[in-house]
């Protein structure tokens, strides 16, 4: 059949609860005149009774928003009483026939214009009124009736439950029996209808069962906390870094625990004018109150270290408006059901008087998402997303540490918009794994947005470094291994090391390994070295230092490479100020590594202030409970280091529980040497005459860094003086590796050689090639004669 076109309702028939349709379709669907019949729509349900048109047409449908479900009811800021979007049209099986049965008995909440009404207004009038303007009307459980039509204070009533209710629409009639449980304003009827479209939390199970907690206490139990003798809790301070949830967090649990919500946010208090930013919060406070009257309520007051930072001589303004908000809350009776609610991301820059019991009594952390966390999340983005079978979150969430709840929705919504672009022509779009990687390089974690250690980390593999066998497999078990695996350390019981220390020539790959082992453990990867943390004012070298490692716990699980440590710290011994800025420094590393400047702000996942239940699930998984136990220390940071110079190093910063590991990085042997050439020349075009065992023979004491030079620039060099010689359209570079007064004869180019001491073979220099550019063209030109 075809589809039926919505159209509005006749005036006649508005407030009549009456659908007029074709009688064609009434046949059909076998209902009479009058008959119930329910509407499927779009967002909710409508029930109505089934009229013919007075023109007798087919293909349209006038419904009477009468009785609806609650997802029709529009919202604060909406237009007035439940609407359909325009342009609306159904399908014939969405409509469907009811029964239905004389009601006995029916319970129902009501939602009036002003607060004032139930002031003025008896409860059993209130009763009389609502049954009244009820007769005739038929219902649903759950369903709200719209009471608009009539010219009285009551706007909305919601069904609670009805007898007999058998699944029949119930015909409210002369001899019902209705019971009104409780009288609301519209205003806070229609806000707690908006709070039930919120979205779903995904990751923050445990802090918002903490949180629910202490808003039920004071809000539906203050005469048990009386009979106690103890005052309820007037204010609850949310903590964590930007993106976490918590707003979204206050607007879950305050729609849980069924209380009206007054929203605040710190810049729209402010005003123009001298005691303008004052009134606006009495007014909030008075708004609160009202809302009160009604049932419980919260006052969020959201960013609040802008609204109440710390008080200075020079900030009149703020400090007036900080002294407002301290009286109010001081003002706060037991009789006023409201709590207040802050959030902030900057504890620290809020007034100290906020911060003591009797105003903000309890502070709950919101930290960064822990793996587990961020597969919630990832499970609740990814709920109504047409993912391929191959996506796996388990994957993903490998791939995103420090990404909070804000930036895994951008990367759910980046990795949509690009299959939506590939699928373009179709419109099917499917998100499937390769689009996440490529949302991956877009979309970064917050926490590394403005990071002073950022480095842009390229994919790098373990086979791309030659040789160096013993030194790989060393930093796989130091630092791959506890990155990648921490779940089987904890179950063995094993600590994995806090730190490694690289030390061996220049040249030797030391930052190259580094990065390999950032890119095959699938973790961040801050880089610093002196002169990115060196000020020339006192004290911000040491703040930076202290920030990066707040960074790296924020991103965590990371890799933190201090590049030429001993340029940033050097060592406490002779020769160096004992207030000296390496020396502060150093102070400020040892203690950053020994977790001593793990701040609360920084805690990992969800506040354990309320876990009761907590123990017994330690009890039951200890492995899991260490495990949580890391992600609140600096067990997730691992810290590198690396240096030629390991004698200039403080004793202190080698001790075990710093850097454990102390692993020597040598110059490559002839076996390495040739591995190393072997990678240098992979993608070079070789003759099969070439000879790399030979070459590395006559390369001793050449570092990786020497091998790749004379394979990245001498080697094309003469190749280009070969080709401009000949003209040859290809030219052999056999003797490209052979020419001995070129690059390997020590009598004819001596250079090269004469800084090499073949007595001390640890001790490697690196080689600077010198090219006499004239010379080496004749020399070329005279082997093509």
């Amino acid at each position: 059949m075809e589809r039926l076109q919505v159209v509005s309702v006749d005036p006649g028939d508005r407030g009549s609860q009456r659908c007029r349709l074709g009688p064609g379709l009434m046949s059909a669907l076998g209902v009479s005149l009058g008959s119930p019949l329910l509407v499927r729509v779009p967002g909710g349900s409508l029930l109505c009774s089934a009229w013919p048109r007075s023109d007798l047409a087919h293909g349209f449908l006038q419904p009477d928003l009468k009785c609806v479900s609650p997802g029709l009811v529009s919202g604060p800021g909406g237009v007035s009483g439940p609407r359909l979007p325009p342009g609306l049209s159904l399908q014939p099986g969405q409509l469907v026939a009811m029964t239905t049965s004389r009601l006995k008995w029916v319970r129902v909440r009501a939602a009036a214009r002003s607060a004032g009404f139930r002031r003025l207004c008896s409860p059993r009038g209130v009763q009389e009124l609502v049954r009244d303007m009820l007769r005739g009307v038929l219902v649903l459980p759950g369903f709200v009736v719209n009471l608009e039509d009539f010219d009285t204070e009551i706007r909305y009533v919601v069904v609670e439950d009805l007898s007999p209710d058998g699944g029949a629409a119930g015909l409210i009639t002369a001899r019902t029996t209705v019971e009104v449980s409780g009288l609301q304003t519209a205003q806070t009827f229609r806000g707690r209808q908006d709070q039930d479209h919120t979205a779903r939390l995904g990751g923050l199970q445990e802090v918002s069962a903490s949180l629910r907690e202490l808003l039920q206490l004071p809000l539906l139990y203050p005469a048990a906390l009386r009979s106690l003798g103890v005052s309820c809790p007037r204010g609850l301070l949310l903590v964590g870094p930007p993106g976490v949830g918590k707003t979204l967090l206050v607007h879950r649990v305050v729609e849980e625990v069924g209380a009206s919500l007054v929203v605040v946010r710190g810049p729209e208090v402010v005003g123009p004018r001298p005691g303008d930013s004052e009134e606006t919060l009495r007014t909030v406070f008075e708004r609160a109150r009202r809302e009160a009257e009604d049932g419980p309520c919260v006052l969020f007051l959201d960013e609040l270290d802008s609204l109440c930072p710390r008080r200075t001589e020079f900030s009149a303004p703020e400090n007036r408006l900080v002294a407002q908000l301290l009286t109010l809350m001081d003002g706060i009776r037991q009789s006023d059901r409201f709590l207040v609610v802050g959030a902030t991301n900057r504890p620290d820059g809020l007034d100290p008087a906020l911060r003591r019991p009797g105003r903000f009594d309890r502070e709950v952390v919101v930290g960064v998402p822990t793996a587990q966390q961020r597969k919630d999340i990832l499970s609740v983005l990814c709920d109504r997303m047409p993912l391929d079978p191959e996506v796996n979150l388990e994957v993903l969430v490998r791939q995103t540490p420090g990404y909070v709840g804000a930036d895994l929705s951008a990367l759910c919504r980046e990795a949509a918009m690009t299959a939506l672009r590939e699928n373009q022509a179709s419109g099917e779009a499917v998100v499937r794994l390769r689009h996440f990687q490529e949302a991956l390089k877009v979309v970064q974690p917050s926490c590394l947005r403005t990071s002073l250690g950022r480095t842009e980390l390229a994919p790098l593999h373990w086979d791309q470094i030659g040789g160096l066998d013993q030194v790989k497999l060393k930093l796989k078990q130091s630092i791959q291994w506890p990155m990648t695996h921490p779940e089987a350390f904890a179950r063995l019981g094993l600590t994995p090391p806090r730190g490694v220390l690289l030390y061996g020539p220049p040249g030797c790959a030391k930052t190259t390994l580094v990065k390999a082992a950032a890119s095959s453990s699938h973790c961040s990867f801050l880089s610093v070295s002196g002169a990115d943390l060196y000020s020339p004012f006192v004290g911000d070298s040491e703040n930076a230092l202290a920030q990066l490692f707040r960074q790296a716990r924020a991103c965590a699980p990371c890799i933190l490479f201090l590049d030429e440590i001993d340029t940033l710290v050097g060592s406490r011994g002779e020769g160096h100020a004992p207030s000296g800025v390496q020396t502060r420094l150093l102070s400020v590393l040892l203690n950053e590594m020994d977790g001593v400047g793990l701040k609360t702000l920084e805690r990992r996942g969800e506040g354990r202030s309320l876990q009761v239940a907590g123990a017994e699930e330690e009890e039951e998984e200890p492995h899991l409970g260490q495990l949580d136990l890391q992600d609140v220390s600096n067990m997730e940071v691992m810290v590198v280091a690396a240096t030629n110079r390991p004698d200039c190093l403080d004793a202190a910063l080698l001790r075990p529980g710093r850097l454990d590991q102390v692993l020597y990085v040598p110059p490559p042997d002839q076996q390495a040497r040739r591995s190393i050439l072997g990678v240098a020349t992979a993608t070079m075009p070789l003759e099969a005459d070439v000879r790399l065992e030979e070459l590395a023979a006559l390369t001793e004491l050449f570092s990786g860094a020497d091998l790749e030079n004379l394979c990245r620039e001498l080697i094309p060099l003469i190749g280009f003086m070969v080709f401009a010689a000949t003209g040859a359209a290809t030219a052999s570079l056999y003797f490209l590796f052979t020419k001995p007064d070129v690059i390997l004869n020590k009598t004819k180019n001596p250079e090269p050689w004469e800084n090499l001491d073949p007595s001390t073979p640890q001790k490697l220099v690196t080689i600077n090639q010198q090219w006499r550019p004239v010379e080496e063209l004749e020399y070329v030109k005279s082997l093509t004669r």
